[in-house]
């Protein structure tokens, strides 16, 4: 896992966008260029165009510039804009191993908020601005860089708001576009007084895919290998148009340490199926990063059940108001807890099932698929067999 032991974060001081996001990483790690390229080339026919990354300047920072050189095919329309057929474009193309996980699941995000918001099936969605060749250019670079950094970790700072209005197939829509309010909902955003739109739906799509839904702002403690810079499309003033990526290697001594809030209450009057809804409740907050359901004594003998909610710090207060809301407690003790972590990411197992990977401090790397990936199997043993993952130090 090439990844493995790294950690970027970006800062979308211009914004984020498809082409920003390949263009800053391929700048970072220029090692990884012909990988990208090659996989581009595998998806986008040769009348399409061809990608170009080249040097620019915006407000003073040299950055690098990622965009499609038209060729000669039509704009895509009709069934070619609909998910399911850029899926399986993306399905079918001869990518390198990883690519097309990557690129498949982003496209996905952004077809669940497509669908959601139109309130039609997944497979009607159709995509209209994002189904012509640059942007499946752009979905497809995302995804080779992802699997080419496999294992690492990401944070991000603030995301600039924009504003204004921007031109769609469904007219004129309000910035940020709904789609991309609806990729990131929970993220924490700034208004730093410049309009237009800033973070495109294709970005947006990349941000909620890379950090797996949840915003972490954290940078941690490690040695500063690499920074690049990638380039939008247009000039802004007092504010460079890029997307900053700067990449850490993590200490030595083989984990991080990160800070996050812990909540715990007590409580003796819910029944079984009130602490279960809940628990759910609970567990689906943005920045909640466990939740452990305690049996114990109460005063008076009485059976009690502990709640201790493990909350990343901007989403502290957020989810104190949710367990006063969620539970019947009249009071939540609060404290700032020290976490030893892993470097640790999602990979596929064996037979294609999602796994989690982790690194020990030793060096190895252990695995285990996910159980709900081995729900179907009809025994205990089947799925314990099954579970079993050896994931490789590649």
């Amino acid at each position: 896992m090439t990844g493995a032991g790294l950690h970027l974060h970006l800062d979308p001081q211009g914004g984020v966008a498809g082409d920003m996001f390949t263009a800053a990483l391929l700048d970072a790690r220029p090692d990884l260029t012909a990988r990208v390229m090659a996989d581009i080339a595998a998806v986008l026919p040769p009348e399409a165009g061809q990608a170009l990354l080249e040097r620019v300047v915006r407000t003073g920072i040299t950055s690098a510039h990622f965009r499609l050189v038209p060729g000669t095919a039509p704009a895509r329309k009709g069934a070619e804009t609909t998910w399911l057929a850029m899926d399986q474009l993306l399905e079918g193309a001869a990518t390198a191993p990883g690519t097309a996980r990557h690129a498949r699941a982003i496209l996905r995000r952004l077809a669940v908020a497509e669908s959601a918001i139109h309130g039609i099936p997944l497979e009607r969605v159709h995509f209209h601005e994002i189904a012509d060749w640059d942007a499946l250019m752009d979905v497809t670079a995302a995804g080779s860089l992802l699997a080419a950094l496999e294992g690492a970790t990401f944070s991000l700072s603030p995301l600039p708001l924009g504003g204004g209005q921007v031109r769609t197939a469904h007219g004129l829509l309000s910035v940020p576009a709904p789609a991309t309010q609806k990729l990131l909902e929970g993220y924490v955003w700034h208004d730093d007084g410049i309009s237009g739109e800033r973070v495109t739906p294709t970005g947006a799509a990349i941000v909620a895919h890379l950090t797996q839904g949840q915003h972490p702002q954290r940078r941690p403690s490690g040695r500063m290998i690499a920074t690049g810079y990638g380039a939008g499309t247009r000039e802004m003033k007092g504010v460079p148009n890029v997307l900053r990526v700067t990449v850490f290697k993590g200490d030595a001594d083989g984990f991080d340490e990160d800070r996050v809030a812990m909540l715990v209450c007590d409580v003796d009057d819910m029944t079984g199926e009130e602490i279960a809804t809940a628990a759910a409740h609970l567990r689906a907050l943005p920045g909640v990063v466990d939740l452990a359901l305690l049996a114990l004594q109460g005063k008076k003998g009485r059976p009690a059940t502990r709640f201790e909610l493990l909350v990343t710090p901007e989403a502290e207060e957020a989810a104190l108001q949710a367990l006063f809301v969620q539970t019947s407690t009249l009071g939540i003790r609060r404290m700032a807890v020290r976490r030893a972590v892993l470097a640790r990411g999602l990979a596929e197992g064996e037979g294609g099932l999602p796994g989690k990977w982790a690194r020990r401090p030793d060096g190895t790397v252990t695995g285990k698929i996910e159980a709900d990936a081995l729900a179907a199997l009809p025994t205990l043993a089947a799925r314990r067999r099954a579970a079993q993952w050896a994931p490789g130090d590649d």
